[in-house]
């Protein structure tokens, strides 16, 4: 592992950090939106918004995509030229998160696996901040195992026939675009018969239904597709190809997960002594332990930086940091909470920082699904990083519409 900057590295950084200081806000500015919609100080529409429009302030300052080819917009930079500008980026009050799936998961598939008039057609909108995207994978029969997923595709000429329902779908009312995973072989094992689509949500027979979450949002929503029509230019890549694109978007959702800021230790601590209990043993344990698990999160990253740096695709290391940060922010946002006592439990802008601390504790468990859930990322690592023997999988070459399960 190496924590320092080459001298190439180090000018990268002095560069970024010179147009930040010139084009971004701080910290602790009134109009500061880099804590996303934790704080409570704006909508949801408010926030997107100001993602919007620092989105755009970067792509005119040639700093959207670092690492994308040019010609779509980007920078043609280095992997660690953007980790670079990530980390630079987070001294400031600007966030382009509202972005995460569209240029941190949509973007890094479609370079790599979409045909050029689909890079040409989707990509610059998408680094504009003009479009949002989202992710039609998940099922109601289909969550950890995907690849279970029964919304089928049927070829029609010109043109695929998309029937089925998805659910936990981020945001797809706000979506232009959305990443669909439909089965297109029923003959085939479950995961050689799906094939992964470009869907424009704006298609006749897509009906989006919000999911009220403990939160008190409806950030996520089911999605149902009644013969819905997607081109056959929608196809990304090859018919039956789609398991294998789709670990593209999946490794680059962990990465984005685990790349969070959330909240620090020093945050849980000056809570802690506000709420007058920082002296006490039990809860200064809890507090040491919150502490090691985010040093350990931070070198982690260091891990990872020092790959990319090197040239060198980062492996099992998204699960690995994805799992990390999941199990950091459970322990951080439950001391929150029981630190404040019976003050924990309340919500609303009249409490603690107006309610910060309950809307991450609510939100928490999400992070132990979302991207493949921790025992997923367990198995990752277990059979990709140390070598041991794969789960049993008794319907691995089993054809699909042979697993007693019906067929949508």
């Amino acid at each position: 592992m190496d924590i320092d900057d080459t001298p190439e590295e180090a000018a990268f950084r002095a560069e970024a950090r010179g147009w930040l200081d010139a084009h971004a806000i701080p910290k602790g500015h009134p109009d500061d939106f880099s804590l996303g919609l934790w704080t409570g100080a704006y909508d949801e529409a408010t926030y997107i918004a100001r993602c919007r429009a620092w989105q755009r302030t970067l792509f005119d300052g040639g700093w959207a995509g670092i690492t994308w080819p040019k010609e779509y917009g980007g920078r043609g930079g280095k992997p660690i030229h953007q980790v670079i500008f990530n980390q630079e980026q987070a001294r400031y009050g600007v966030s382009n998160g509202a972005f995460m799936i569209s240029i941190g998961m949509a973007g890094p598939t479609i370079l790599a696996h979409g045909a050029d008039a689909q890079k040409e057609q989707l990509l610059p909108p998408m680094l504009r901040g003009d479009e949002l995207w989202c992710q039609l994978f998940s099922e109601p029969g289909a969550g950890s195992d995907l690849a279970n997923l029964s919304t089928r595709a049927e070829r029609d000429g010109d043109e695929w026939v998309v029937t089925g329902q998805k659910v936990w779908t981020s945001s797809p009312d706000r979506a232009r675009w959305g990443m669909l995973l439909a089965r297109t072989d029923s003959d085939a094992p479950k995961h050689k018969g799906i094939s992964y689509f470009v869907l424009d949500m704006a298609t006749p027979g897509i009906d989006v239904r919000p999911l009220r979450q403990m939160t008190g949002e409806s950030h996520f929503s089911e999605v149902f597709l009644d013969g819905v029509r997607v081109p056959a230019t929608g196809l990304v890549g090859a018919e039956g190809e789609g398991w294998r694109i789709a670990q593209t978007t999946l490794n680059s959702e962990r990465s984005s997960i685990a790349g969070g800021t959330g909240a620090t230790p020093a945050a849980l601590i000056d809570l802690a002594r506000s709420a007058g209990g920082a002296a006490d043993p039990l809860t200064r344990q809890r507090l040491v332990d919150v502490h090691i698990r985010y040093e350990l999160l931070r070198f982690l990253r260091y891990r990872s930086q020092t790959a990319v740096s090197r040239g060198r695709r980062p492996g099992s290391e998204a699960s690995v940091m994805k799992l990390a940060f999941a199990r950091y922010m459970k322990a951080l946002t439950e001391a929150a909470i029981d630190v404040q006592g019976a003050h924990g439990l309340l919500g609303g802008d009249d409490v603690v920082d107006d309610g910060m601390w309950l809307r991450r504790f609510l939100h928490s468990p999400s992070l132990r699904i979302a991207g493949g859930s921790d025992q997923v990322q367990a198995n990752i690592m277990g059979e990709r990083a140390l070598g041991l023997p794969s789960e049993p999988r008794v319907d691995k070459d089993v054809p699909f519409r042979e697993l007693g399960r019906r067929v949508q």
